[in-house]
């Protein structure tokens, strides 16, 4: 997610914990159980890819995706009055699929364990 130096990466890191704390004191009801997992700031600092993760079926998360947008404003005004930076970046919001895809691999891990499949009896442990 993140690139830059390190400079850049305490922008990311100051951004995160500034839109998460926002974002826990939003009354919008079609937010949904939210987590702000990262941001990626441009180099120039006008613009800023928010990552976030929602629990709940494609309605939920789709109703968290539009209250993030009309939450946009707020929530660029509290990175504005929190944090100093040059340009006050536009916040683009994307969920993160990383968790999805990890629960999709722990399923197919536990279906090739359960198939006995593990492969930890197929190759017999070797010395060197």
């Amino acid at each position: 997610m993140s690139r830059g130096g390190s400079w850049l990466r305490k922008v990311n890191e100051s951004l995160r914990e500034v839109i998460a704390d926002e974002v826990t004191r939003l009354k919008d009801p079609g937010l949904g159980f939210l987590t702000i997992t990262g941001v990626d700031t441009a180099p120039d600092l006008r613009a800023a890819r928010v990552f976030y993760s929602v629990l709940g079926d494609a309605d939920q998360q789709a109703a968290t995706a539009a209250a993030l947008q009309r939450a946009k404003p707020r929530l660029k005004k509290a990175v504005g009055g929190r944090v100093r930076l040059k340009y006050l970046p536009d916040l683009h919001f994307e969920r993160d699929e990383s968790i999805d895809r990890g629960n999709r691999m722990e399923q197919l891990l536990r279906r090739l364990e359960e198939d006995g499949d593990g492969g930890s009896d197929d190759f017999p442990a070797t010395s060197g």
